[in-house]
């Protein structure tokens, strides 16, 4: 068997940032990929998560996006953060 890539999108309604990335992000639809491979020697098929990455806007002028690598705990508390704010506790 090989890695398998899960394509997938979270959208933020408010300004983000996520933790170990400099900088914040404007409100909008984000996609994520989440890369995982076999596990061996099981007895039913199963998945070890590799690698999360978001695509985010660049803030370099000569590059108009950026694919970083993302820790899922950091997403998962951004995207509460964004509900937070939406309910008006922010």
């Amino acid at each position: 068997m090989t890695e398998r890539t899960t394509r997938s999108a979270v959208s933020f309604a408010h300004r983000f940032h996520l933790a170990g990335i400099e900088g914040s992000y404007p409100p909008g639809t984000y996609a994520i990929e989440v890369s995982e491979e076999p596990v061996a020697g099981m007895t039913f098929v199963g998945y070890r998560r590799t690698q999360t990455t978001i695509e985010l806007p660049s803030n370099k002028a000569y590059v108009s996006r950026q694919v970083v690598e993302i820790e899922p705990a950091d997403l998962e508390a951004a995207l509460a953060r964004d509900l937070e704010a939406g309910n008006g506790k922010s």
